[in-house]
């Protein structure tokens, strides 16, 4: 068995219609390859895809930054992985309630679960950020030069999949991951192959730059 765990926005879901068309096809007739969708979105805005008659239906679903892992057919939370993130979330408000008057730092209308997601700016006190994270035994994650995730300690993107392949036992070598801007730093920090997509932001293809096993497309 393959696996390709591929970010969405900016990756699986960009490029020209003619190539994705292409890939979507190769994904459908593959039956032999698993298909996992890696993504900073929450589960409700992933569900419309899964709708879409041209989108290859994913067998796994890491969504949320990495916070939730589940069945891309049942929706059904992967067990024991999803207990083990629950149990080292703080909760929503406690964070949302601490960081909620840092300068520059607005919150997202997204849905979003077991992090806390919010924009920032020049403007934003960075270190407050941080020491008030770190205070609440959290993560910092920064994207695309506007995107703070806080996030449970030690889960991200990388982390997530690497638990769901050892509880698949799929072979190191036959994995394959791709994503588009710093939030998908850790899954190629898993020492997985990987390929950074050509319109990716350019603090991810510095910080790949000397990763053998990542091709920059």
């Amino acid at each position: 068995m393959l696996l390709l765990a591929t970010d969405l926005d900016g990756t699986f879901l960009a490029g020209k219609s003619v190539y994705k068309q292409q890939l979507y096809r190769l994904m459908r007739e593959r039956e032999d390859v698993a298909l996992v969708f890696v993504t900073g979105r929450g589960l409700e805005t992933v569900i419309p895809l899964l709708n879409d008659p041209i989108l290859p239906n994913p067998h796994y679903i890491i969504c949320d930054v990495g916070a939730t892992i589940v069945n891309g057919l049942t929706l059904e939370p992967i067990q024991p992985l999803q207990s083990s993130i629950e149990e080292k979330w703080p909760g929503h408000l406690e964070i949302y309630n601490k960081l909620k008057n840092v300068k520059g730092l607005q919150w997202q209308e997204v849905p979003q679960m077991r992090r806390c997601s919010f924009y920032f700016d020049t403007d934003t006190d960075l270190e407050q950020v941080n020491y008030i994270s770190k205070s609440l035994d959290c993560d910092v994650l920064m994207s695309a030069e506007k995107y703070i995730d806080i996030l449970p300690p030690g889960v991200n993107k990388g982390s997530s999949l690497m638990q769901l392949i050892k509880l698949l036992q799929i072979s190191h070598q036959d994995i394959l991951v791709a994503g588009d801007t710093l939030n998908d730093l850790s899954l190629y920090n898993t020492g997985y192959k990987g390929v950074v997509v050509g319109s990716a932001e350019k603090k991810l293809i510095e910080a790949t730059k000397d990763m053998s096993q990542v091709y920059h497309a």
